[in-house]
């Protein structure tokens, strides 16, 4: 590998790949030494409780916080020495805790601001794609963002993500705060984006949605992943069902 060459050998050029990830807050270790995969067009979940790691280890990957991995790549590119500025061109979509949306903006000039790294002339269709997926959104689209529901919120903050035309669609928490009926909107969009063959990592406490939108998950305890496998696997997982289903 030549000098300055970002491309990883070996490496499924389509994945997310995270090897020994450690994120330290001070004198705290927060994420210790985890690995994983998200394949092309996979869709995989974090779920732990408050404080287990999950944030922070989105955080992490994305730069937003400092951090140290053996490989950290997506699509064979080393994302390390990247900026978080960065990873929206190299195609990562981030729809935080809290959504963050500019609440005195309208609706579709927060749209248009996630599509600042690309050219006008492709933006129209993929805003198009936006209303499609999210018609409230169209009908809203000059009311001040600060003036919708959460639930509309959430649905603005992803769209918003989707407009950079992301290959890895990466949710912290997408439920937070939402009623049960506005959960399952957000569990069918999750549903829909897999089915087109977005790349999505989510981190969750609600575990149903996390079930009943991926493919395969995780659970974090105390920094570590300490379960993984197929969604369906968890789902039905004695411990698993007793401390996050509380069955």
């Amino acid at each position: 590998m030549t000098d300055g060459d970002t491309r990883l050998p070996g490496l499924d050029p389509a994945a997310l790949v995270v090897e020994d990830l450690t994120v330290h807050y001070g004198g705290v270790q927060a994420v210790r030494g985890i690995s994983f995969v998200v394949g092309a067009g996979e869709s995989v979940g974090i779920i732990g409780a408050n404080g287990a790691g999950k944030t922070s280890t989105l955080r992490g990957i994305l730069g937003l916080i400092p951090r140290r991995a053996q490989t950290l790549s997506l699509g064979g590119e080393d994302l390390r020495r990247l900026a978080a500025s960065q990873m929206v061109r190299r195609g990562i979509g981030y729809v935080p805790e809290g959504r963050h949306i500019f609440p005195g903006l309208p609706v579709e000039k927060n749209l248009l601001l996630g599509a600042y790294t690309r050219r006008w002339r492709g933006c129209a269709d993929q805003l198009a794609e936006v209303y499609e997926l999210f018609p409230v959104l169209k009908e809203m689209r000059t009311r001040l963002a600060g003036a919708l529901s959460g639930g509309q919120q959430q649905m603005l903050a992803i769209g918003r993500a989707l407009m950079a035309q992301p290959r890895l669609l990466v949710l912290d928490e997408p439920s937070m705060g939402l009623s049960p009926l506005l959960v399952n909107d957000i569990v069918s969009v999750l549903q829909r984006l897999h089915e087109t063959g977005l790349s999505i990592l989510l981190v969750e406490q609600n575990a149903k949605l996390t079930f009943a939108t991926t493919t395969r998950c995780f659970v974090m305890d105390q920094g570590q992943i300490v379960k993984t496998g197929l969604a369906t696997q968890l789902r039905d997982d004695p411990e698993v069902r007793r401390i996050y289903l509380g069955l």
